[in-house]
């Protein structure tokens, strides 16, 4: 099944994550090198994926495509995109982009060409419905079908054997130059499925365990992934579906949606479906929502439902953002870690728990699924392979209840995503569920439990061997990260932690109310509080908390003393 049954995806529309302006300038800029600073907080969320919208040569938003051999020079050149690759690599995280084979740019080369050239142009048959007897919107002497009616994208002809074995030369070069691991494939259900077949043939003969997954807003998915054609589509249904039944409290729309994909019987039990609550094109998830105490729940059916989890930038903390009728840019923001808009950082710290617990279940990344008990307002459904099975338990009400469902075994259940709680259970059991909770129930003889102190989010230094145009940009390269010191402060050298009020780097502020001993390491624990959100209480080894951190080359407290 290659990397991706392992994977935790991070989205990120890279044009305006940078920042960049919204019609291309042509001056050459390396926006896209912000990125390193931001390694750090993907693998914070256990994300060893990243996938890329648009990076090619633009006009605008990166889907009218000027040159695919060539980054965009608002974020970068194709030598800092090879860094940047390098780096995630050596950091654990694949590297998928945005295959826009559908259509491209009215400047791209060919179109250029047609237009200058007309009946005379060798690329006029590369375009579909070419007719120089007619006229275009921009008035070019000739009409042209434009992708769902817009103009500005130039759709291609994939029935002729130039076009076709251009892109696939673009491929190849992606995968040689940049060492790519994956293609998100644009607008897939406008694109011929034979040149799909080509497209996987020459992808997996470069790498085995190449990833292609399709853009697919309806149909059959069984049409675009299966043996022949691309690996996985977009799972737009349970994409609606897992708000829509939050916001109506009906968790029968989902529970049947789940059951019907991936069930006994399910229509797609064959397909790693490619998961997520929002993207570039949707509105934020925490913007859909009526009410936002349910974003922990969501991002929970996403993590533990089959298929892979897909994180868009910045919905971690619960921004917003919604599209307008003639724009898709407020879904699209610039954003820095130090100044994201009113974080929801216990939403973070919760999507942070889902990451370490999918990818140490192998019953959430292989196993089977099964609907045991459906309310309105509370849900069981279990995920078992042969060596595993856990029940994913949701209560969506704003008061503590009880749901009760035949777990089949006589054993112990530990909660996995709450302090790792044990219950033990023999056939049927009811549990309680604290408001808006969900519960990850593993079944075991008591002695299973999962760590969430392993600190494994440091980014690696990264290698500057050339001198790069930019020096700025050399500079804050070097510092990206934070880098390992002989001289840290070691165990019994660390800064006193008190009772009182800290202010966390990313600005979030907590109250240290209590110390606590690790009952199996001994180690000392401070127990603190968010004063934003009071039911939420934390314990952080003191080493921890103490510690300093790395911000924009800038070291700094992890938990600053305020009072």
């Amino acid at each position: 099944m290659g990397y991706i049954n392992e994977s935790v995806i991070y989205n990120i529309y890279p044009l305006g994550f940078c920042g960049a302006p919204k019609e291309n300038d042509f001056k050459q800029e390396y926006r896209l090198d912000k990125i390193y600073g931001w390694i750090d907080n993907m693998k914070s969320m256990s994300v060893n994926a990243l996938v890329f919208n648009p990076v090619f040569e633009s006009s605008k938003h990166g889907y009218d495509t000027i040159d695919y051999k060539k980054i965009d020079c608002r974020l970068g050149d194709n030598e800092s995109f090879k860094k940047i690759c390098k780096t995630l690599h050596d950091n654990g995280i694949k590297v998928l982009l945005d295959g826009v084979f559908n259509h491209v740019g009215r400047d791209f080369f060919a179109f250029k060409d047609v237009q200058q050239n007309r009946e005379n142009s060798r690329y006029a048959s590369w375009f579909e419905n070419v007719n120089f007897w007619n006229n275009s919107p921009y008035n070019d002497g000739f009409s042209y079908e434009g992708w769902a009616g817009h103009y500005d994208l130039v759709k291609l002809n994939l029935h002729n054997d130039e076009v076709v074995n251009y892109l696939l030369d673009c491929a190849r070069f992606w995968i040689d130059e940049f060492d790519i691991d994956g293609l998100r494939l644009d607008a897939a259900d406008c694109i011929d499925i034979e040149f799909f077949k080509k497209l996987k043939n020459v992808c997996k003969e470069k790498k085995p365990d190449f990833w292609l997954y399709g853009e697919i807003t309806h149909g059959d998915y069984n049409r675009w992934a299966n043996p022949e054609v691309l690996d996985s589509v977009t799972n737009y249904e349970c994409y609606k579906g897992i708000y829509s039944s939050h916001n109506d409290h009906n968790y029968f729309e989902i529970a049947h949606s789940l059951n019907r994909q991936f069930g006994n019987g399910g229509i797609y039990r064959n397909i790693y479906t490619y998961n997520f609550v929002d993207n570039h094109d949707v509105n934020r998830v925490a913007s859909m929502l009526k009410d936002k105490n349910h974003l922990n729940n969501v991002y929970t059916m996403m993590y533990t439902m089959p298929g892979v989890p897909s994180i868009y930038y910045g919905s971690e903390f619960g921004i917003e953002g919604m599209r307008t009728a003639h724009s898709d840019y407020e879904l699209r923001p610039c954003l820095d870690l130090d100044s994201i808009p009113n974080p929801n950082y216990g939403l973070l710290e919760h999507i942070k728990k889902l990451g370490v617990v999918r990818l140490a279940l192998e019953a959430l990344k292989y196993g089977d699924f099964e609907n045991i008990n459906i309310q309105n307002e509370k849900l069981v459904y279990r995920r078992r392979t042969d060596n595993q099975t856990v029940f994913v338990a949701f209560n969506l009400t704003d008061h503590v209840d009880r749901i009760g469902f035949d777990t089949g075994c006589n054993a112990k259940l530990t909660d996995v995503l709450n302090d790792n709680e044990v219950f033990d259970v023999n056939g049927y059991y009811e549990i309680e569920m604290q408001p808006y909770q969900s519960r990850i129930l593993v079944v075991n003889d008591g002695s299973f439990k999962i760590d969430f102190n392993a600190d494994n989010t440091k980014c690696k230094e990264v290698e500057v061997t050339e001198t790069p145009a930019n020096e700025e940009v050399a500079a804050e390269t070097e510092n990206c990260c934070e880098k390992n010191s002989d001289n840290a402060e070691s165990e019994n050298n660390v800064r006193e932690i008190k009772p009182g009020i800290y202010r966390h780097y990313k600005g979030g502020e907590y109250e240290v109310i209590n110390f606590a001993t690790h009952s199996e390491t001994s180690e000392k624990l401070v127990i603190y509080r968010n004063l934003h959100n009071t039911s939420e209480v934390w314990a952080r080894p003191e080493k921890m908390f103490a510690e300093k951190v790395n911000v924009d080359g800038r070291e700094t407290d992890r938990f600053t003393f305020i009072g």
